[in-house]
């Protein structure tokens, strides 16, 4: 009974953390749209403020000391940097870049070709071998990608080049934010780690676009709004809740359920926002998000083992 109970409940973490990622993007999207927030404001705000909640909830749970600790040694210290810089602000700004240029669905599925991305790497490594699987994915993947950008036609992108390029590049950040946390994340509390480095990045893009630069006065009820969303429920509680779901599932069962993602964009882009996507987009969806499951579902794959 006790299993099945916890079971059940990292079931419900991963699958509100994965609906609650999709459609903060989505929000995202909106606040870009209809009230022209500035892309460095919004990602410098998100990471500062989620971050330190993250920090807090971490602090609560146990003391001030294990926190602090990763700071203390020189050699995780500047590994923590670097997965601030490369990683999580990397990660968070190419994603809401995507987004400004073009939309929270296109941009969520391009940040989804991360595990092609890692399997060519570790292919480049000689860490792994190529197998049936692997070429299938790949090929899921570019068909996939395609279909989303071209809608079947070659002769038109159906969202600009720029947003494909930070698309494109997130998926990049994805990859090595997934290969370079593994040392850190084996060393200190996953918290610990994502609310550093949501502060290391907030902190680096705050000097270029400092968060107390913007006209608070033309800021309604409803921006605010829309903004707590995508800080408490789009950032927080969407990593917060990924890392909880760890403690009582695998991470073959979280990436499967995960990907409610990419599908939370698309419906809330195309029901909320009016958004059109048409068949071969839907098409599109359907084979990167065969891609992951595919990579969820193999038991062999040495990326899913660290």
């Amino acid at each position: 009974m006790i299993k099945g109970h916890t079971k059940n409940k990292g079931l419900l973490l991963v699958i509100i953390g994965a609906v609650f990622w999709g459609v903060g993007g989505t929000v995202s999207q909106k606040l870009f749209q209809d009230y022209s927030i500035h892309v460095n404001w919004l990602v410098t705000v998100r990471l500062l403020l989620a971050g330190t909640l993250l920090l807090a909830v971490q602090c609560m749970r146990k003391d001030y000391f294990h926190i602090t600790s990763v700071w203390k040694n020189k050699k995780t210290a500047v590994q923590l940097i670097i997965f601030g810089l490369l990683g999580m602000l990397a990660v968070q700004y190419t994603y809401m870049a995507s987004i400004h240029h073009g939309n929270a669905a296109v941009a969520t599925l391009l940040q989804y070709l991360a595990p092609v991305m890692i399997i060519v790497y570790l292919l480049l490594r000689k860490l792994t071998i190529f197998t049936k699987q692997d070429l299938t994915t790949v090929a899921l993947a570019l068909l996939g990608t395609f279909l989303l950008l071209t809608n079947g036609s070659i002769s038109e992108l159906s969202v600009p080049f720029i947003s494909i390029f930070w698309g494109i590049l997130s998926g990049a950040a994805l990859a090595f934010y997934t290969l370079y946390a593994i040392p850190l994340l084996k060393e200190f509390d996953s918290l610990v780690v994502v609310g550093w480095a949501m502060v290391t990045g907030g902190a680096a893009l705050g000097f270029i676009h400092p968060p107390w630069q913007a006209d608070f006065s033309h800021f309604t009820a409803e921006m605010y709004m829309y903004l707590i969303f995508v800080i408490i429920c789009g950032t927080m509680f969407a990593f917060w809740f990924y890392i909880e779901s760890l403690q009582y599932l695998s991470p073959k069962k979280t990436s499967l359920i995960g990907n409610l993602e990419p599908l939370a964009a698309v419906l809330t882009m195309v029901i909320w926002l009016n958004e059109p996507f048409d068949l071969f987009q839907w098409l599109g969806m359907a084979c990167i998000l065969g891609m992951t499951l595919l990579l969820a579902f193999h038991k062999k794959a040495s990326y899913e083992n660290n």
